[in-house]
């Protein structure tokens, strides 16, 4: 009894299951251009629909052991919703709607940061990759930054940075090297003063012992000066005396070899001249026999 009950029970679910299917409207397919919409909350419904579908896929794609071509054809699939989804968007700012592509969500890398990757058609975002895809062959290249080549600077790349405070001409501008140099200036100076008053000093007291006669008197340290001033004196004099042998022998020069004065000057002219137009006009033979007959009369002109 409990059984036919059941089957009642059952065939009763099914009925009701069936007139419910009856009552409810054809399934409605999502248009295959946008502009065919023409109601705002419409094309907004057939845009959240496309948004689901894209959640489902995205996260169906996170599965790293689909496999290559598995995953190659949902990241496609994606592409193409994202498309469809940016005309349905188009069409609701047609329609008076908000624009809902500014708050779009952005492509990330490996690490997460955002990677611009722009449409080659000029329209809508470009190509992306999700999930497991970013991992495949010839991908993971794609967001993998180059590394910076240092370019080495050329010759002007150098020079351009050079001016005039490179050669120190402007050190004395801020006035720190001023501040700086004037001790050790003062201290110059001043240690400089006193060595000339010393050695003065020495000078004087060793003239002063020498003019007196008390030569016992004078100190080692006048005798000393005194020493230099006579060696600077003794190396004077041997300095003139140099300059003046220069001079002497300068002036004595001597020509080892016979100089020809102006008429030997003028007949060899003369003589080159002469034999320049013989050898012009006159044939080879009767020049040897000219120079034959002139050694045997012995003329030498």
């Amino acid at each position: 009894m409990a059984r036919n009950e059941e089957k009642a029970q059952s065939m009763l679910n099914r009925f009701i299951a069936m007139k419910a299917e009856e009552k409810k409207k054809p399934k409605e397919r999502r248009p295959f251009l946008a502009s065919e919409c023409r109601d705002l909350s419409e094309a907004d419904r057939w845009r959240q629909q496309i948004m689901r579908e894209i959640g489902r896929k995205v996260a169906e794609i996170q599965n790293e052991g689909l496999g290559e071509h598995r995953l190659r054809d949902l990241n496609d699939e994606i592409n193409k919703l994202i498309r469809e989804k940016s005309h349905w968007e188009r069409r609701i700012v047609e329609l008076g709607g908000p624009n809902l592509a500014k708050h779009s969500a952005k492509m990330t890398d490996l690490d997460g940061n955002i990677v611009d990757v722009p449409n080659p058609g000029g329209r809508g975002p470009g190509y992306r990759y999700f999930g497991a895809a970013k991992k495949l062959p010839g991908v993971r290249e794609l967001f993998e930054k180059p590394p910076e080549l240092r370019r080495r600077r050329t010759r002007y790349d150098i020079y351009k940075r050079i001016d005039a405070s490179y050669y120190g001409y402007r050190d004395d501008e801020d006035g720190v090297l001023e501040r700086l140099e004037a001790p050790a200036e003062e201290a110059m100076r001043r240690a400089a003063a006193e060595e000339w008053r010393r050695l003065d000093e020495v000078r004087r007291e060793a003239r002063r012992g020498v003019r007196s006669g008390e030569v016992a008197e004078v100190t080692a340290a006048a005798r000393e000066v005194l020493r230099e001033e006579e060696e600077e004196v003794v190396e004077e004099e041997r300095e003139r005396e140099r300059e003046r042998e220069e001079e002497r022998e300068r002036r004595e020069f001597v020509v080892h070899v016979p100089l020809p004065d102006d008429r030997e000057i003028e007949r060899r002219v003369l003589e080159k001249k002469k034999m320049d137009l013989l050898s012009k006009y006159v044939s080879e033979g009767l020049l040897e026999e000219q120079t034959e007959a002139k050694d045997m009369l012995n003329i030498h002109r």
